[in-house]
């Protein structure tokens, strides 16, 4: 899927909505990640997807609504690891 970063806002809030649900449908995006994409908040991100996709294509937002599921039983997780990362690479540069 190609965008343009940016211009994704200037979109009606329903195109806006299904463009930004059928990101993270086919790419398994999380919210920051998805924002981060197309330039807008995590905040416009999650209510397209979380609250107005509801209405515009319930079979998007039921597709949507299990993958931010998942993410979010994962976050955890990814900020262990990130966690962990970072640890890592200040022991390298300190034994350096």
């Amino acid at each position: 899927m190609k965008v343009n970063r940016g211009k994704i806002a200037n979109h009606d809030v329903e195109d806006r909505s299904i463009i930004l649900g059928q990101y993270i449908s086919t790419t398994h995006s999380t919210v920051r990640g998805t924002a981060k994409k197309f330039g807008v908040s995590k905040s416009t991100v999650h209510k397209d997807v979380a609250e107005r996709l509801k209405y515009i294509d319930p079979q998007l937002y039921k597709e949507v609504k299990h993958i931010l599921e998942i993410n979010k039983a994962q976050r955890h997780i990814r900020g262990g690891m990130a966690t962990k990362l970072k640890y890592k690479k200040n022991l390298e540069t300190e034994d350096e």
